[in-house]
């Protein structure tokens, strides 16, 4: 059985396009509320959940925050596919630097990995709104993957690079 977010609570928060701007734990400034340093929140959640939830083929959603976590999997998966290669911390946090140096589609736009996942944006405000929210997930999911896929002495932790072989919901990651 799939692991699911457990951000189903939808009150008081704003939506981009069908995806939640949950709240992180984060110092990257974007249009993510700050959330308490104690508390889990949904990129906590993703890297708990990725080498459960990479070995599924299907994902059930349950909540939109199903949705940003289907996403965040995702792109933990490329970011491991980056990572793959390099020996040491300094290269792989060079490797995920330029990860979020890319830019960020959204749905509708060339690029964007899960057609359908999410609603094209009504406007192209809203579609800003969410690039912006998307690129600070991303810049600090990737910070936050680093310290996982590395050991403390800089070298690339094989229990979690093993798992940039595999393909998230039949889909391949570039």
């Amino acid at each position: 059985m799939v692991y699911h977010s457990t951000f189903i609570d939808e009150e008081g928060i704003v939506k981009a396009c069908g995806c939640p701007l949950l709240p992180l734990k984060s110092h990257i400034r974007g249009p993510a509320p700050v959330s308490d340093q104690a508390t889990t929140d949904i990129i906590d959640e993703a890297i708990t959940f990725f080498r459960a939830n990479v070995f599924f083929k299907n994902f059930d959603i349950q909540s939109p925050a199903d949705k940003l976590l289907v996403y965040l999997t995702f792109y933990i998966n490329v970011a491991l596919k980056r990572l793959e290669g390099c020996r040491t911390l300094a290269e792989g946090t060079k490797a995920v630097i330029n990860l979020g140096l890319e830019d960020v589609p959204v749905p509708g736009e060339p690029g964007f990995p899960f057609p359908g996942l999410f609603p094209l944006p009504p406007s192209q405000d809203e579609a800003e709104l969410l690039r912006n929210y998307l690129k600070q997930i991303r810049e600090e999911t990737s910070g936050r993957l680093l310290s996982v896929a590395y050991r403390p002495n800089g070298t690339p932790n094989k229990w979690w690079l093993a798992f940039a072989k595999r393909k998230f919901i039949n889909t391949i990651a570039l």
